[in-house]
């Protein structure tokens, strides 16, 4: 169902490295899901409240790699399949980096955690397209580029020396799992 295009590492990655994240993950998925399920949807949320997750459809930003770089970015990955949890594992594993971050800062929409709560989904693991991870010395001033062209982010994290993924998620830090089957295959197969 969807693919995602494998690349070679061409930027860089060093411990002391902010996290930033560009968009909101889960979204795509939201909206896949809205649109599959839509009528059943009306049963539990206002019509008016399901049409306006399906009208954010290809409204996911869009962004130019090359603008990135000029930004602040020193490498990003693409989300996509298996969420932000994946790309924070993918980009980490092809740098075989560690990586520190927070879950609760990660940008999510709140009609992305209804769903998830009514299809007992994690938000985290949901198919994110539009949706950007990113390193940058500076994720403050990334993250005022961003904004300067309307795109929503949040720095979640940092990056740290050997190979441990760490998230806090609130009540504790645990490590990070390895990958999963995207959650919409959950609810769309």
């Amino acid at each position: 169902m969807m693919r995602r295009i494998e690349r070679d590492n061409t930027g860089q990655i060093k411990p002391g490295q902010d996290l930033v994240v560009a968009g909101y993950a889960g979204l795509s998925g939201t909206i896949k899901i809205a649109g599959h399920k839509k009528e059943e949807l009306y049963q539990w949320f206002s019509k008016d409240y399901v049409d306006r997750i399906l009208s954010q459809e290809g409204k996911e930003p869009v962004i130019d790699f090359a603008d990135l770089k000029k930004w602040g970015a020193t490498e990003w990955e693409p989300s996509g399949e298996g969420g932000i949890l994946k790309t924070l594992w993918d980009l980490s594993g092809a740098y075989m980096t560690g990586i520190r971050f927070s879950l609760r800062r990660i940008p999510v929409k709140q009609e992305t955690i209804e769903l998830c709560e009514r299809y007992d989904l994690n938000p985290y693991r949901l198919y994110s397209a539009g949706c950007f991870l990113m390193t940058a010395d500076n994720g403050a001033d990334l993250l005022e580029a961003l904004k300067e062209h309307g795109i929503e982010g949040a720095v979640i994290g940092k990056v740290t020396e050997g190979i441990g993924r760490i998230l806090d998620h609130g009540d504790g830090v645990g490590y990070l799992d390895r990958p999963t089957k995207d959650e919409l295959y959950k609810v769309i197969e």
